[in-house]
């Protein structure tokens, strides 16, 4: 009879089985739901929180217009008007003093094409200056500023301007700038109104602003202040109202110069 050979089978102790502790894993362990949650999206909490909003503040406008400021410098009333000889860009004449020395008062202005605080008066400027021009007043604008640093100021610009805003006065271009040291402008826009006692030379007799309105005072524009003060030059009548100072842009003097 053959012989029984019996096989034994044995197991490893279910203890090696166990799996090794997190930390000797190379990634880490499994997060919980709420871990793996987006921060972007909101929790049920946050969800059934009110929505909050801010009231709206009727006094405070919401869009301002903010512009660099630059007050005109006191004048002596009484100086005499500055000799000059500028060339106007729409027509390319050349003016003078002398081409005006006919009228019984002459407005000279400073203004250029980019200034805030010119544009807010343009259109105004443009039809006060046409009515009074109909009554006599001599009327010039003279662009001042460094096409260097400003080149939407230039004489191309400049004719496109006039023809645009159907300027009823010349509008010169003083290029070298000394036109505008000359007689003391610092700013845009300036005014300097001369009057004229027969045939003594144009002589200062208002300096001032063209009215109260500002581009971000809403305040209505009126010319009141330079038509006043043209009335009575016009007249021959003494201005008793105070000449407050003309506000704008600095006039852009050219790079390593100033006024």
């Amino acid at each position: 009879m053959a012989a029984t050979t019996t096989l034994r089978i044995t197991f490893p102790s279910l203890l090696l089985l166990r799996p090794l502790p997190f930390a000797r894993f190379p990634f880490p362990p499994p997060t919980t739901t709420s871990s793996m949650r987006p921060s972007c999206l909101p929790t049920r909490r946050r969800l059934l929180l009110p929505l909050r909003l801010k009231p709206a503040r009727p006094d405070r406008p919401k869009f301002q217009v903010r512009a660099a400021r630059t007050e005109s410098n006191a004048a002596s009333l009484g100086s005499r008007a500055p000799y000059f000889e500028l060339p106007e860009p729409l027509t390319g004449k050349v003016w003078t003093l002398d081409d005006i020395e006919s009228c019984p008062a002459l407005l000279v202005m400073f203004i250029c094409n980019h200034c805030p605080f010119v544009k807010h008066l343009k259109k105004d400027i443009a039809k006060l200056t046409s009515f009074y021009m109909g009554k006599g007043l001599g009327v010039i604008a003279i662009s001042s500023n460094s096409t260097i640093t400003h080149p939407q100021d230039g004489p191309e610009f400049m004719a496109e301007e006039a023809k645009i805003f159907n300027y009823p006065f010349p509008y010169l271009f003083d290029e070298s700038q000394d036109v505008a040291r000359a007689f003391g402008a610092v700013c845009t826009p300036e005014f300097f109104l001369f009057k004229k006692d027969g045939r003594r030379p144009f002589e200062l007799f208002y300096h001032g602003q063209f009215d109260d309105s500002r581009p971000s005072n809403n305040v209505p524009v009126t010319g009141r202040d330079l038509s006043r003060a043209i009335d009575c030059v016009l007249s021959g009548q003494l201005l008793s109202s105070p000449q407050k100072s003309s506000v704008g842009c600095s006039i852009k003097w050219h790079p390593g110069k100033s006024g």
